[in-house]
């Protein structure tokens, strides 16, 4: 992810740059295209994340072609990055409107709606992002019901979140055609195409968040709920010690553990700061 800070935030971090989210960068052709033909046909995303899956299945080198390949052109058009719940009030601190939408993956996955998806605007009442959703017509978009696109205040919108990582699902960022940051998901294995992609196949679609997390072993009690809650399989346990522990070569730093803590045993800490961790996106 460094190569995207520095290009797209001037050494920040890349997601708090409000240009990254202008009503200029929907004027691009390119990119107005690329988001019709993406929300219209949820399928190609799939049948392609099943693709993905069979390709574990061919010799190493071929992998090692195919690997950069798939990463780097999703870095051009359609990638994500964890990002823990803090990064995301200030996101929202930032933006015009947000408007929940049904869920691009679950739709694909389940064949239901479920409304895990946030699209943020500079400008009000989802901008020309909500209005490009208006204009396809797809149903799982908008819902059977008469709500559409909610339009949620930045409170509204916390409290969702929060409700989320209840649910064991990390957030995270997501750009149509870079730098433009159109979406919040919430994410977990089994039903994201790209966490799917990224974690289940080795193939990455979403990179790492710019934390790590830790756990304080004083305040640790062995309760093992933060375990249960882990998308990444970062943590386990120790019977000699009777803590949980943090593996820094897994920890995403979604930051979704701590909400299953309940002696605030675990914290974020910068990814830069430790030596193993932030060579690792």
């Amino acid at each position: 992810m460094c190569e995207f800070c520095h290009q797209h935030g001037e050494g920040k971090r890349w997601y708090l740059q409000a240009r990254n989210y202008s009503e200029d960068l929907m004027s691009d052709i390119q990119r107005r295209e690329f988001i019709v033909d993406f929300i219209k046909h949820p399928e190609r995303s799939a049948n392609g994340i099943e693709k993905l899956g069979k390709l574990k299945t061919l010799p190493g080198f071929v992998q090692s072609v195919v690997n950069p390949y798939v990463t780097n052109r999703q870095m051009k058009t359609h990638f994500g990055q964890v990002v823990p719940i803090e990064e995301c009030e200030k996101i929202f601190d930032s933006l015009g409107s947000i408007v929940r939408i049904a869920c691009y993956c679950r739709h694909s996955t389940l064949g239901k709606e479920h409304r895990y998806c946030y699209c943020l605007s500079m400008a009000p009442n989802g901008g020309m992002m909500a209005d490009l959703i208006r204009q396809v017509d797809v149903s799982y978009l908008t819902g059977p019901d008469t709500s559409g696109l909610e339009v949620l205040t930045k409170q509204q919108a916390i409290t969702s979140l929060r409700q989320h990582e209840k649910e064991g699902l990390c957030h995270t960022v997501w750009t149509f055609v870079t730098p433009f940051i159109g979406a919040i998901c919430n994410c977990d294995r089994t039903d994201c195409l790209a966490m799917r992609a990224t974690v289940g196949y080795g193939f990455p679609i979403m990179f790492r968040s710019e934390f790590i997390a830790e756990i304080k072993p004083s305040r640790c009690t062995g309760c093992r709920r933060c375990m249960q809650v882990c998308q990444f399989g970062a943590i386990s346990y120790s019977a000699g010690e009777r803590k949980s522990r943090i593996d820094l070569t897994r920890c995403y730093g979604c930051g979704i553990c701590r909400s299953s803590c309940e002696n605030d045993a675990i914290v974020l800490q910068s990814r830069a700061l430790h030596p193993v961790a932030s060579k690792l996106w």
